[in-house]
């Protein structure tokens, strides 16, 4: 853990939590996860030991809808009683905290994150469980109805594709860093070839992966999905295409992935496996358009990263450790999604000479 990002007064703050936190008895100590480069979190320990979990805006001027905790605290307490695990939600403060920044209070899980999908410490058969966990919550998730936990009104209805890369090329413009000519070729790639929109609609997490979710302390089991900040309604496909993004991604990059790695033998799932296994759960199809869902989760994650170096640029980044190799690896994803649309247009072209 790291020294706290935000500026308070540490007695302003114990008598705050004290107040609106049910059994918080008094700060005992107060550090930060050095994990993560969203909503900076923090480990409450109280004067009883008992300990809490605090997630906060970062300090600064932040782009319009970014790190919204409050959305977080909503999605989270309306999945309570589903089969979703989520962290009981404590408290959601207002903007004019003790902390300069609204923040939300959630109960601490003694669980394990893994940081790399190779999971190289488990067993192959450890491997295969926790995955098989992974894609069974993520159905799950899509399962669920917003309307019966109180998230009708969670995002806007139809064109989810349309909007989110509109969405993210204008935010990707406000936080431009330097000239990236791979993603000026994607945005193009994308805004060329739109999909229609289908009607499906579900709470989708917006950053779903390995790394976002908690698992018990000795078993493969999910005890909690965390890092609700980008959740809303959209696309469920978005979601999936997003995890599969790791299974094409180089393993000693920031953000660590599977490629070259033989899944098989390591008890890793294959992408189409993966994908089956989804469909499998829902009783859908498989999806259409694949590779248009691939382009834009490289796109929109290399858009989200340019926000967070140009954030760091400024002075608040939450982990200023990884800010050195975000540059290569924001460049890392727009070749990939490059690549990728290239790569089906080559295929479709020889399919087209030989037919």
């Amino acid at each position: 853990m790291t020294q706290t990002l935000h500026s308070y007064d540490s007695e302003r703050l114990s008598t705050y939590l004290e107040q609106h936190v049910a059994g918080f008895s008094g700060m005992a100590e107060i550090t930060k996860f050095s994990d993560g480069q969203s909503n900076p979190t923090y480990k409450l320990t109280d004067t009883t030991g008992s300990h809490f979990v605090l997630r906060a805006k970062p300090p600064g001027t932040l782009l319009k809808s970014a790190h919204a905790v409050d959305r977080e605290f909503r999605v989270m307490t309306a999945l309570a009683t589903s089969a979703v695990p989520v962290p009981k939600m404590l408290h959601l403060s207002g903007e004019d905290s003790p902390m300069g920044a609204q923040f939300l209070v959630m109960e601490h899980l003694a669980g394990r994150v893994f940081w790399d999908p190779a999971l190289p410490e488990q067993s192959p058969e450890f491997r295969r469980d926790a995955y098989h966990a992974l894609v069974r919550t993520l159905a799950a998730l899509h399962d669920v109805d917003p309307r019966a936990v109180g998230l009708a009104d969670f995002g806007k209805p139809g064109n989810y594709f349309s909007r989110q890369v509109s969405r993210w090329t204008g935010q990707y413009r406000a936080c431009e860093t330097q000239a990236r000519p791979d993603m000026d070729w994607s945005i193009d790639w994308l805004e060329r070839n739109m999909v229609q929109d289908d009607g499906q609609a579900t709470i989708v997490h917006g950053d779903y992966r390995l790394d976002n979710v908690m698992f018990d302390a000795d078993t493969p089991d999910m005890i909690a999905v965390l890092d609700w900040e980008l959740s809303t309604l959209g696309h469920p496909f978005a979601d999936l295409a997003y995890q599969c993004m790791g299974l094409r991604l180089p393993q000693d990059g920031m953000i660590k992935g599977l490629k070259g790695i033989d899944r098989t033998a390591q008890g890793l799932p294959e992408e189409a496996e993966y994908v089956a296994q989804y469909c499998a759960l829902r009783g859908i199809k498989p999806p259409e358009n694949w590779v248009f869902y691939m382009v834009f989760s490289f796109f929109r994650l290399a858009a989200i990263l340019e926000g967070v170096l140009h954030r760091a640029q400024s002075g608040n980044a939450s982990n200023p450790r990884d800010i050195g190799m975000m540059s290569g690896t924001i460049n890392t994803l727009a070749e990939a999604a490059k690549h990728t649309a290239q790569a089906t247009r080559a295929a479709e072209a020889a399919v087209d000479r030989t037919g």
